[in-house]
């Protein structure tokens, strides 16, 4: 008897889950289905009809603050894999599209996102990858493999938010349709956040909090360092608040690059669930990843998700900052093994009043450009988050590099 949704989203999402999780078994009850513009409505026998079949529709161009509809179909199902290609890659752009999908007719969407950096292109900036859900297999194309189940119906949408045309977008949406819905599925949810700049002692927020039941799947997370700061920046810790948390959170993590699985700074790399696709020490960028698919994390009542604002160097190097009036708050200092608390004493102890030689390492709060896609399952196909930042938040700032 083949799995049902739910128990294909609980056990695994392994490669071979992607395609099915019983490749030679009948399924009479499946229709399989491509929606691009060859085949617009995804419909039966519909496809290729332009041109004489002869490679009529296989492309599209998007004016400045139009809104492409990609997607619409009735009925439940589930979305397997999407596609994309465009002609316009470079960070403007890619965080100048928003993508958008709605779940059995709600009102506000699911996922409302970036279109770059929700494929992987972290920043605006597309590498050659692959991961568990998300492929870039030579830095020109965008794949995500992340099953997305719907009762009624779904609806995608991409609007081009710049002031420029983009002349080619080709894409497809390959999904299943069903004759009734699994009543135990989860929807898929994307949400996106930016802080410019963040401020001494809050952590950002990788994903406020959300009400339901429901399963955390990851994040991929951008960070422009402030260039007038010195050290390391990725100290901060992961904390995953879960039904009904407090001030303290169930789940604590240890630092940045050690959330994705390495430590001792970071460097670009990509593996099946973690991974840091963009490493630029010269501009002071970094785009990483992690999915929780081997070690799930479910909430039944809420979820929240923050990183500390945290970051290190010597002792003396960040002395010289504190002198100098620089936006830090140092919290600690550790002298090969012995950690020193300066909170824990109230007020907090200085770093001129610690004892540790000068080329100790001290952790200190710090103020840098973080973003943020949080990937999520929800028992809601609405989440209560609000509208996408417009445009000009979103791009603010970035590279201007362009991508071919």
């Amino acid at each position: 008897m083949p799995k049902p949704t739910c128990l294909l989203l609980l056990c695994s999402f392994t490669t071979i889950l992607a395609a099915d999780s019983d490749l030679a078994k009948r399924r009479k009850d499946i229709q399989t289905r491509w929606a691009s513009f060859e085949n617009i409505t995804a419909g039966k026998g519909q496809g290729a009809r332009e041109n004489r079949g002869a490679k009529g529709h296989v492309f599209d161009s998007i004016a400045p603050g139009e809104t492409k509809v990609l997607l619409d179909t009735q009925g439940a199902g589930e979305i397997r894999r999407m596609w994309f290609t465009v002609s316009a890659r470079d960070p403007h752009m890619l965080r100048a599209l928003r993508l958008e999908m709605f779940w059995d007719g709600a009102w506000t969407p699911a996922v409302s996102v970036p279109f770059g950096d929700f494929f992987g292109a972290i920043l605006g900036r597309p590498v050659a990858f692959e991961s568990e859900l998300f492929s870039n297999p030579e830095g020109r194309s965008f794949n995500c493999y992340i099953p997305m189940p719907f009762r009624k119906g779904a609806r995608i949408t991409l609007a081009n938010e710049s002031s420029r045309p983009v002349s080619h977008l080709f894409y497809d949406i390959d999904f299943l349709l069903m004759p009734q819905p699994d009543n135990d599925m989860l929807y898929f949810h994307a949400s996106w956040r930016r802080e410019p700049r963040t401020d001494l002692d809050h952590d950002f927020e990788i994903l406020p909090k959300v009400r339901g039941e429901g399963r955390f799947l990851g994040a991929h997370v951008g960070v422009m360092v402030d260039q007038n700061n010195v050290g390391w920046w990725g100290e901060g810790e992961v904390k995953v608040y879960l039904d009904g948390d407090g001030n303290l959170p169930t789940l604590a993590g240890t630092g940045a690059e050690d959330y994705i699985g390495t430590g001792w700074g970071l460097a670009a790399y990509h593996n099946h669930f973690q991974g840091c696709l963009v490493a630029d020490s010269k501009s002071g960028q970094y785009g990483f990843y992690r999915y929780h698919i081997p070690d799930p994390v479910y909430f039944h009542q809420d979820i929240r998700m923050t990183i500390q604002q945290i970051g290190g160097d010597r002792k003396d190097r960040v002395a010289a900052l504190v002198a100098k009036g620089a936006p830090i708050r140092p919290v600690s200092v550790d002298d090969k093994g012995r950690l020193s608390k300066l909170f824990e004493s109230s007020p907090p102890r200085s770093l001129a009043q610690d004892s540790s030689p000068a080329d100790a390492w001290a952790n200190y709060q710090r103020r840098d450009d973080w973003s943020a896609i949080a990937l999520y399952y929800l028992d809601s196909p609405e989440n209560g988050l609000g509208a996408l930042a417009p445009a000009a938040e979103r791009t603010a700032g970035l590279s201007e590099t362009e991508s071919r």
